[in-house]
């Protein structure tokens, strides 16, 4: 049996990318506001996506621009303001558990607009993430984070949708992932541009703290982290892949303790538990299923 470690590889770094990526990611909202921060990177990140496609033999042009168009808008412009905002307001690791709860919503989605059958499991990986988030975001006390979470929760509903959009237009006619990610996010960019522009927000401090995070977070975490996803999910199946990326959000959430001494306070703890555990048993349930296809 031929051993998958190479992709397995990439999606090890790639979780680590992810993860510390969310405390990276607040260390450069120090010096600059969110939606400044988010146009720069992911003009950057595009950017260096953009110049992949002739690197790797492909047409620069665009095909199917409006569903594009469509598709940057909600998964680039308002997932990354969003979580780059909650981020601002909250705990990068807190944020970071909030916004993977992506895979449940993406299942309630495809089951009401896909017509997708979700098993009596599934319901069951669901509704451990919906305690989970009840529990982090404590609606019962409208102060502190409260906030943060909600922007956390909304991106990761944004991110299914976007996630639901992807299967979508891929159903209608297969699209290159590199040419779909790299113009979609290109796309998506101009929104955040002209949002960064009219937006009353306080000029960015040019130091080489941010500049070091602004690199990292829009050519690591962002460019590298997408291409190495792809890789990943080319030369895995999607359970395992899914899987692996588990790790992103507990890494997100002990170094954010480390650089900001942001520790979950009990009820966090119990959320963050139940989140994990939804979406392993999701991911378990998943590659099973496609052991069996």
């Amino acid at each position: 049996m031929q051993l998958k470690g190479k992709p397995l590889a990439a999606i090890f770094v790639m979780s680590i990318l992810w993860g510390y990526g969310w405390t990276i990611l607040k260390v450069g909202l120090i010096d600059a506001p969110p939606f400044k921060f988010t146009a720069l990177r992911l003009s950057l990140s595009a950017l260096c996506l953009l110049a992949l496609l002739p690197l790797t033999g492909r047409s620069l042009r665009p095909t199917r621009w409006c569903e594009l168009m469509v598709l940057g808008f909600v998964h680039t412009s308002l997932l990354f303001s969003l979580s780059t905002w909650a981020v601002a307001e909250g705990s990068a690791g807190r944020v970071a558990f909030m916004v993977y709860t992506m895979p449940f919503f993406t299942l309630v989605f495809a089951w009401l607009l896909l017509n997708e059958k979700v098993r009596h499991a599934q319901w069951g990986a669901v509704i451990l993430a919906a305690f989970g988030l009840i529990a982090i975001v404590k609606p019962w006390v409208l102060i502190g984070g409260f906030k943060s979470s909600l922007l956390a929760v909304a991106a990761g509903i944004v991110w299914a949708i976007g996630a639901i959009m992807v299967k979508q237009l891929q159903s209608r006619e297969k699209m290159d992932l590199l040419s779909m990610t790299a113009w979609q996010m290109a796309f998506g960019c101009i929104p955040l541009m002209t949002i960064s522009w009219v937006a009353s927000e306080d000029p960015i401090v040019w130091s080489s703290r941010f500049v070091l995070s602004l690199g990292f977070v829009s050519v690591g975490v962002t460019a590298l982290g997408s291409m190495l996803w792809m890789y990943a999910l080319n030369n895995l199946d999607a359970g395992t892949a899914s899987l692996s990326t588990l790790a992103a959000p507990p890494i997100a959430m002990v170094t954010s303790a480390f650089y900001f001494g942001e520790t979950p306070e009990n009820f966090e703890w119990l959320g963050m538990s139940l989140i994990v555990s939804g979406l392993l048993a999701l991911s378990l349930i998943t590659t099973k299923d496609n052991k069996k296809l």
